[in-house]
């Protein structure tokens, strides 16, 4: 998966469950600016930080090691 296909599942998950950019920056202690930023495709967050945002809204964030051909 690329990383605008992650922010944009974060971003549907986020609408789908009707959390506001508020409310999921508050209780995942991001940032109110750096969620705004990255939902408009800026921004470069840590692995860190895409995790408070994924646990949040009941995802997790896998790193797989890719097969060599």
């Amino acid at each position: 998966m690329h990383f605008n296909e992650i922010i944009h599942t974060i971003k549907e998950r986020r609408e789908m469950m009707q959390v506001t950019q508020e409310t999921l920056a508050e209780l995942s202690g991001v940032g109110l600016r750096t969620l705004k930023q990255l939902e408009s495709g800026k921004g470069n967050p840590t692995l860190q930080t895409l995790h408070k945002l994924t646990d949040v809204l009941g995802m997790e964030v896998c790193l797989q090691v890719k097969k060599i051909q």
